[in-house]
């Protein structure tokens, strides 16, 4: 990709001409020195426990952002901050088709009541490699001054960046989670680094993070459940049952969703798994779940967050699934360009109203 400075950026982007083939996010070409915000495309599903096609994910909602106008109600103009996604890691992709083979044979293997210590070994091993990965490509940027954030690829994509920030963070800092599950369970059919154990492994591996809050679960399981009760202080909850059931007696998003947003610190870090969201926003998504929250809503629980003053140091987007119509990557691209606004503007790199 031939790049552009950031001035060359800016003019292009507020032309609104259609963006051309080969262009990055938002239709831009933006020379990653010049950028505020650098996004890392994680390309990987190995573990994957229903459907598949979140791999595809970072190229899809790079594609479908070509048509997502670039002004923003809540964030003034995010893209003259400079917002960079960097190429996807073919060789990544590569491994995770290869562990998610392998993968299979481990499910399969469960499934008859035995273990195949080779594909789990395999598996786990890729795994490992992941994590290097996106921790050297993150602690890289981020010892270069610029914000970093992760578009997946299924939920077990960010534990690099935010071991990243976890070494690099002076303060402790908290997670806020948007998901339709805890992703709590230890090695999840075996897997250490599943996708529904990224919270797990997270709050077990980086001392740093002082607070979990979550937002959306519907559907976990009692490990996970009475994971949440031990964490105590450092863990809280707000289900998708008591959030609309207090929406329904007539509270306002701002009533509902201000106890959790007051008990994070001061930095905070934003995970959103698509499926967070109500299923007709991401249909094609790995384990779908009815009920959740409506697009809007999420829009408005992550401005919450910067209109309360707090720092986002970093977040992610994952399982967005690859729907052929283009509609997961559609919203994907939405989301993704709300967190990148939310972030720029908590850290005073543009305005929001």
């Amino acid at each position: 990709m031939s790049y552009r400075t950031l001035e060359e950026e800016i003019k292009v982007l507020e032309l609104g001409l259609p963006p051309q083939e080969g262009d990055g996010f938002i239709g831009g070409r933006l020379d990653p020195k010049e950028a505020s915000l650098i996004l890392i495309p994680v390309p990987w599903e190995a573990t994957v426990s229903f459907g598949e096609g979140t791999a595809n994910a970072p190229d899809a909602i790079r594609e479908e952002s070509h048509q997502l106008d670039v002004e923003n109600y809540h964030y003034i103009k995010p893209y003259i901050a400079g917002i960079a996604m960097l190429e996807t890691d073919k060789q990544l992709h590569k491994l995770s088709d290869m562990a998610r083979e392998e993968a299979k044979k481990v499910i399969e293997a469960l499934e008859s009541g035995s273990i195949n210590k080779k594909s789990l070994e395999f598996v786990n091993d890729a795994s490992n490699k992941l994590n290097s990965s996106v921790y050297e490509k993150s602690i890289e940027q981020l010892k270069n001054g610029k914000f970093v954030a992760v578009v997946g690829g299924d939920h077990s994509c960010p534990l690099g960046l935010i071991k990243a920030l976890n070494d690099t963070q002076k303060e402790s800092f908290g997670i806020l989670h948007v998901d339709a599950h805890h992703d709590l369970r230890e090695a999840y059919e075996g897997f250490t680094y599943s996708h529904a154990s990224i919270f797990y492994n997270t709050m077990k591996e980086c001392d740093k993070v002082s607070k979990l809050v979550q937002f959306g679960i519907r559907d976990y399981s009692l490990e996970e459940a009475s994971r949440m009760i031990e964490y105590k202080e450092k863990g809280a909850c707000l289900y998708d049952s008591d959030m609309q059931a207090q929406l329904a007696s007539g509270k306002s998003l701002e009533e509902v969703f201000s106890p959790y947003i007051e008990q994070l610190p001061h930095n905070v870090y934003l995970s959103i798994d698509i499926d967070g969201l109500e299923p007709l926003n991401c249909p094609s998504t790995g384990t779908p779940v009815p009920g959740g929250l409506r697009y809007s809503e999420l829009e408005y629980l992550i401005f919450m967050v910067v209109k309360s003053g707090r720092n986002i140091i970093g977040f992610d987007l994952c399982e967005v699934g690859d729907n052929p119509n283009g509609w997961d990557a559609n919203v994907g691209a939405r989301v993704l360009y709300q967190l990148c606004g939310a972030l720029l503007a908590s850290q005073n790199k543009i305005s929001y109203r």
